[in-house]
């Protein structure tokens, strides 16, 4: 975006782009989200930067009034795919209170030294930085969301002390940790469940998403309703366990964890799952500019691809299946996690984890049943992530997560693609050979011979084109089965139903 188009998005305090820069005003020495009430500054007086850390640096404190620190996080680490982004995933994920700058420039292929140069290059700050912006921003969260006490969510947030909390929170805000806690405290469970409000870019298809989430839940990892999910996950420092509820346009999390240190990483995972950093005003607005498309749009505002919990996982769950129905699928995948799931104490029907790769390595081939070629493929695409010969990360480069996936017996392309859109996010997915989005696409009154020109008009959103094409899926022919020569993914097309359409990939 130009300063131009920036100021304008200020002018009209325009909420779409919150999350997406920052608004520094040299006069007051403060920055703010584009859509701050307050009046708007003389250009003169303005600069743009593309995070907060960028105006942290820049000695400029938070907005007391517009928090711009709690506007949902900005869609360009999904939409691009080059280092910069690739990084803030990481950083969100908790990498460098894990592993250090060193440890996030190893993941990237990069020196640290190349790493900082790149960052304050292309974000206006280097990891160091953009990671104590990170952990500034759970701690606000935490602060106004929970009733825990500030030296929990010190080093929840990833500070190595309270001091370095305090001094942080009062640099960055200009107020102490009790002033930005305010009058409201949050809740807290008993036995440190935590229960805070999540931001969220909306409109938001909650119907969708967890209509999704309920046709694919495995019983014991995953418990799913008509507006919640909840299920467990494994963590840097042992098991955890989350709920998301979507009630009256809010999105709330109840968790738990291990270690507080894991909480950060926890909340940025539940935010890739549920696709809550998208635009979907920017997406509704250019698949709109179809007439094809434009109806299925308003119906649906706010469509979200949903992410995955676990890169492996993922890759597993997609593999067993291939060429079978969703409920062909959950029953294959619930009989691995109920054989080889480690058992862990958990609420509402949570009682074990999803198996580790070295399980499934060494003891899917007794509990997987069909050819034994694709058992073979699946078993050993777990051996591969079990023993790092093959990495699978939110952080990877898209073309060569693709060469790799490609490389592994038993994936083909379309599981390949369909995985990058899950796991790394990507918004520009398009799989043409899936039959389910064909069929949409057909009922839409897209010619077969043309859809994929047609699609190309809608970058860089295909992976949103596709959701509305799953959708579109008429409820007879969803509740049939599909022909098994290629791959599908649908979304169903109601989410009062919840279809066993024979799909290649049913998480």
């Amino acid at each position: 975006m130009t300063f131009d188009e920036r100021y304008a998005a200020i002018q009209s305090r325009d909420a779409r782009f919150d999350g997406q820069f920052v608004t520094a005003v040299s006069s007051t020495g403060i920055y703010c989200r584009p859509s701050c009430p307050a009046r708007t500054p003389k250009p003169a007086n303005v600069t743009f930067y593309p995070t907060s850390a960028a105006a942290h640096e820049a000695g400029f404190r938070a907005c007391k009034r517009c928090l711009p620190e709690a506007a949902p996080g900005s869609p360009d680490w999904d939409v691009r795919g080059d280092v910069a982004a690739r990084a803030m995933r990481l950083i969100a994920d908790g990498v460098i209170e894990r592993e250090g700058v060193p440890g996030l420039a190893r993941r990237l292929g990069y020196s640290p030294r190349h790493l900082t140069r790149l960052l304050t290059a292309e974000l206006g700050a280097g990891p160091l930085a953009l990671s104590r912006a990170q952990r500034a921003h759970t701690a606000r969260m935490l602060l106004v969301g929970t009733a825990m006490p500030a030296s929990d969510i010190a080093f929840a947030s990833g500070f190595a002390s309270v001091r370095q909390f305090n001094d942080t929170i009062r640099e960055v805000f200009g107020l102490t940790p009790l002033e930005v806690r305010a009058r409201r405290p949050g809740t807290e469970s008993a036995g440190g469940v935590i229960d805070l409000a999540l931001p969220v870019r909306g409109p938001f298809d909650a119907d969708g998403v967890f209509a999704w989430m309920s046709a694919r839940a495995l019983p014991g990892v995953e418990v799913s309703g008509e507006r919640s999910f909840a299920r467990t996950v494994r963590l840097a420092s042992g098991p955890a366990w989350f709920e998301v509820r979507a009630d009256a346009g809010t999105v709330r999390l109840r968790a738990a964890v291990a270690a507080l240190p894991d909480l950060a990483s926890l909340v940025a995972r539940v935010r890739r799952i549920f696709d809550l950093d998208a635009d979907p005003l920017a997406i509704d607005t250019a698949l709109s500019r179809d007439p094809h498309l434009a109806p299925r749009v308003r119906a649906i505002p706010g469509i979200r691809v949903p992410g995955a919990a676990d890169p492996h996982e993922m890759l597993i769950r997609a593999m067993v299946g291939q060429q079978i129905s969703v409920a062909a699928a959950r029953t294959a995948l619930t009989a691995l996690a109920d054989a080889l799931g480690e058992e862990v104490p958990g609420p509402d029907g949570l009682t074990r984890l999803f198996p580790t790769m070295t399980a499934i390595a060494d003891h899917g081939g007794e509990v997987l049943r069909g050819p034994g070629a694709r058992i073979r493929s699946i078993t050993g695409a777990a051996a591969a992530l079990a023993d790092g010969s093959l990495t699978l990360t939110i952080a990877d480069d898209g073309t060569e997560q693709r060469r790799a996936l490609l490389a592994l017996p038993g994936v083909g392309p379309w599981t390949a693609d369909y995985v990058r859109m899950r796991v790394l996010g990507d918004p520009d997915v398009f799989l043409p050979g899936d039959v389910a989005l064909r069929t949409g696409a057909q009922a839409l009154g897209i010619p077969a011979d043309r859809l994929e020109a047609w699609a190309a008009t809608a970058a860089p959103w295909r992976s949103y084109l596709s959701a509305h094409l799953w959708r579109a899926v008429p409820p007879r022919l969803s509740r049939a089965s599909t022909p098994r020569t290629r791959p599908t993914a649908p979304i169903p097309p109601d989410p009062a139903v919840l279809p066993a359409l024979a799909e290649e990939i049913p998480t």
